[in-house]
């Protein structure tokens, strides 16, 4: 009998499975919001989050879950027990596609630090930690600028508006896209000079007030202003003109223009004291060659440049020379 109980042993092992201690159910608790973001808009506080989908265990969470978001004084030294019974629980708002954003009147935390967090509540009952506190110095409600106009200039589209502040962001969008923040300025006007002639823009402008910890508030946007610059600015008259008498012909020069969309340059002569007559028509070379010119006669010559567009600048300085 004793030669059989190994036998015995291993069969009864190899039958059994799992031999060790059972595991312990599930916890099932949220994990901490990770993304908890708020800013000061005019007289709001925008809040937005985005909801874990993993337990603390590192499973998916089961079932709806709630938002518990808070508001309340900053304590000094911050401890989560002394500030959570002074807070105030803020109504849930929808959650989309999931994330949430809340709204919050911020006029009752004029000129206070506002410490926000949030915890997530499973279908369970069972809360998650709370998250870190988005901490936001709340200010006097920023002015809305108004009055915003738009025109088109040589150099971009320019931008006009009227609000007290020392900081204002310029934002733009075109076709379907969304609006884009495209610049700052101490004040106003702006100058939008990546606007491209002939493309449509929205412009809408927000007064920004820099707050402490690299933070800053904002005020509402202002009233959108759409425009299509058109162009209608010709280039700067040539400068610089030289005129030289060789054996044969007459050569000119001048210094380039500076405008990114020059088409062309055009070549005015007269003769003998006459009238300015159009002669050529070339490209964005600053050169040119008149070899239709007879020994005895003085010529004179002024040049324009011409665009894209066809906006034609004024005429240069005149130059003269007399082939001999």
């Amino acid at each position: 009998m004793r030669k059989l109980v190994p036998a015995l042993a291993v069969v009864m092992a190899a039958g059994c499975g799992y031999t060790g201690d059972p595991l312990p159910p599930l916890a099932n608790i949220p994990a901490v919001v990770s993304d908890l973001s708020a800013i000061q808009r005019g007289n709001r506080i925008i809040v937005h989050l985005t909801l874990p989908v993993m337990t603390t265990e590192g499973y998916p969470i089961k079932g709806e879950v709630m938002l518990d978001l808070r508001i309340g004084p900053l304590p000094t030294p911050f401890q989560y027990a002394v500030w959570e019974p002074t807070t105030t629980r803020v109504t849930e708002p929808p959650i989309e596609k999931g994330s949430a954003t809340y709204t919050i009147p911020s006029d009752a935390w004029a000129g206070r630090d506002a410490a926000i967090g949030v915890r997530v509540i499973g279908a369970n009952g069972k809360a998650s930690a709370w998250s870190a506190l988005a901490v936001l110095p709340v200010v006097p409600p920023p002015e809305t600028p108004r009055s915003v106009q738009a025109e088109a200039t040589a150099s971009g589209v320019r931008v006009a508006w009227q609000a007290a502040g020392m900081l204002f962001r310029v934002f733009r969008r075109s076709g379907t896209e969304n609006f884009t923040p495209v610049g700052e300025s101490p004040q106003s006007p702006y100058t939008d000079t990546s606007a491209e002639f002939g493309k449509m823009y929205v412009y809408r402008i927000q007064t920004i007030v820099k707050l402490a910890g690299n933070r800053e508030a904002e005020s509402e946007p202002s009233e959108d202003v759409a425009i299509t610059p058109i162009d209608k600015f010709p280039p700067a008259a040539p400068a610089g003109l030289r005129v030289t008498a060789a054996p044969n012909t007459i050569e000119l020069s001048w210094d380039a223009n500076a405008e990114p969309d020059l088409s062309g340059y055009r070549i005015y002569r007269s003769t003998d004291g006459g009238p300015f007559e159009r002669i050529a028509e070339i490209s964005t070379l600053p050169t040119y060659s008149d070899k239709a010119v007879e020994r005895g006669k003085t010529y004179r010559y002024a040049i324009t440049a011409f665009d894209q567009a066809g906006n034609e600048s004024e005429r240069s300085a005149p130059g003269e020379a007399m082939l001999e």
